[in-house]
């Protein structure tokens, strides 16, 4: 099969410029697919991130709606494995009790993304309802294409294993305490999670219900999840909360450098720490910011880390438990059948189901104590940066942070989660926006991710910020480098996967 471009000059473009090549007439949005599906073949094998291509929108990109003269001009997309919907299309959930599941219509950000002119093309691994750190179970097991004795973390394991690998530019992701940032700061490339307001939930879910849940992308340019977020932002008719907008399209605002800002490093929350490497590779990131002409100094937001993440486990467990409940009563069961559900999201349903008001009361009253204290901080304090997780992204066969797990606790589990990923699940409690990105290195060599939070509705900012980094290392995130199984790369996996060709 001929492709239209080598991948060399593949990997050279990211969405923005895709499109730019299809209203040049350069490139056609099928030939886009098709360099996709290439990308697929080429490295899945190694990598095992998508679950499914979906080949009649491969042979025409508007079989499903997509809107060709839209920003980005028929750039292929894959989609997460669970969030928006596909009417007709099987969504799984990563999980064995949801095998053959296909809704019966599009979630309105599934809207959003077709009018961008963005290319539904297939779906991406997740962990069994994206609730633990990494897809490793009967259905799959998504490797880092970095080293592929790594996972990717997770949730979104097999959108951050395809962006990396080159395979496209960018991809859906989800975030409820991390899942956007954890897994981008893993694979080395950005993950933007937005303020409440931004990103609709409907018609199943709102910021109201959905609470902590956020959609989103993984790219390797900021201006791809700024014209992301520009054209797919939005509320749908009938929403609970307000949403809002910037005064100012993102993708103009990057363009600008941000003032010098007010920056506090920090790795100290409550009970958990990060490995002395990551500090040192903290204290450099912020080195080169304070080398952009910020303000860099070490400070500890004012909070009582205990209690919000004792709230936010509470809000995991009670929210998870409803939503295995609600697929228990669609197929008739009673209770999940050991052999379909994974043994900590059994205890998760268990523990949560009959979560009472009061606890909710209680655990709402901890999230506004949290949400004030945060505030508090941002009338100081610009941005609050960390990394994205305390401890090294797992090996494969690292069974504790899985939903496998044999812990006979769920309380002890979630305890356990938070020690490697402390930083991030509290902007998910709180409505803050945060954005990971590739500025530093783990000892394995994989990505570390550098996490900046700001205030509510601050995303702009967020992004200024990564945009003038972006340009001070002149697009060279990584160092430039490049992952082992690369669509254009020379490891060994990528060559097998040439010598098949």
């Amino acid at each position: 099969m001929t492709l239209a471009m080598t991948w060399d000059e593949w990997a050279a473009h990211d969405a923005v410029g895709l499109a730019q090549r299809v209203r040049a007439g350069d490139v056609t949005p099928a030939e886009l697919a098709a360099q996709v599906a290439a990308g697929i073949a080429r490295t899945n094998g190694a990598l095992d991130a998508v679950v499914q291509v979906f080949e009649d929108v491969v042979a025409d990109p508007l079989a499903d709606g997509l809107r060709p003269d839209g920003v980005f001009a028929g750039v292929p997309w894959l989609m997460k494995d669970l969030g928006p919907t596909l009417k007709g299309r099987l969504q799984e959930f990563g999980s064995m009790l949801m095998q053959g599941h296909r809704p019966a219509q599009d979630s309105f950000l599934t809207g959003r993304i077709r009018h961008a002119g963005l290319n539904i093309l297939g779906r991406t691994t997740t962990p069994e309802f994206g609730v633990c750190s990494a897809v490793e179970n009967a259905l799959h097991v998504t490797r880092n294409p970095w080293d592929t004795a790594y996972t990717t973390n997770g949730s979104s394991a097999g959108t951050a294993a395809m962006v990396a690998a080159g395979v496209l530019p960018m991809a859906h992701a989800t975030d409820g305490g991390g899942s956007i940032r954890i897994p981008a700061g893993a694979a080395g490339h950005i993950g933007l999670k937005v303020s409440r307001g931004v990103f609709s939930l409907a018609p199943g879910l709102s910021d109201l219900s959905g609470l902590v849940s956020i959609q989103g992308c993984h790219s390797r340019t900021v201006r791809d999840t700024a014209t992301f977020v520009d054209h797919c932002r939005g509320g749908a008719p009938g929403e609970f909360m307000p949403f809002w907008s910037p005064p100012e399209p993102y993708a103009e605002l990057i363009r600008r450098d941000p003032p010098p800002l007010r920056i506090a490093l920090s790795h100290e929350w409550g009970d958990h720490r990060a490995t002395p490497h990551f500090v040192a590779e903290l204290e450099r990131a912020g080195r080169f910011l304070e080398g952009l002409g910020h303000r860099v100094e070490w400070k500890l937001p004012p909070l009582d880390f205990r209690a919000a993440f004792a709230a936010q486990t509470t809000c995991y467990i009670s929210n998870f438990a409803q939503v295995i409940a609600g697929h228990l009563a669609r197929l008739g069961l009673e209770r999940p059948p050991a052999d379909l559900l994974e043994p900590i999201n059994i205890k998760i349903w268990e523990a949560g189901l009959h979560t009472s008001y009061t606890e909710r009361a209680a655990m709402q009253a901890q999230f506004n104590g949290t949400s004030r204290a945060f505030g508090a901080f941002f009338e100081d304090w610009d941005i609050v940066l960390t990394p994205v997780t305390a401890l090294p992204t797992p090996k494969v066969g690292t069974t504790d942070y899985l939903t496998s797990s044999t812990n006979p606790s769920v309380h002890d589990w979630f305890d356990h989660l938070w020690q490697n990923f402390a930083y991030t699940p509290l902007a998910n409690l709180c409505g803050l926006p945060a954005i990971s990105l590739p500025l530093a290195t783990q000892e394995s060599g994989l990505p570390l991710g550098i996490q900046a939070q700001a205030r509510q509705a601050n995303d702009g900012l967020l992004l200024q910020l990564a945009a003038q980094a972006e340009r001070a290392l002149g697009g060279r995130w990584n160092d430039g480098r490049r992952p082992r199984v690369h669509v254009a790369g020379d490891d060994r996996a990528g060559q097998a996967f040439r010598n098949g060709d």
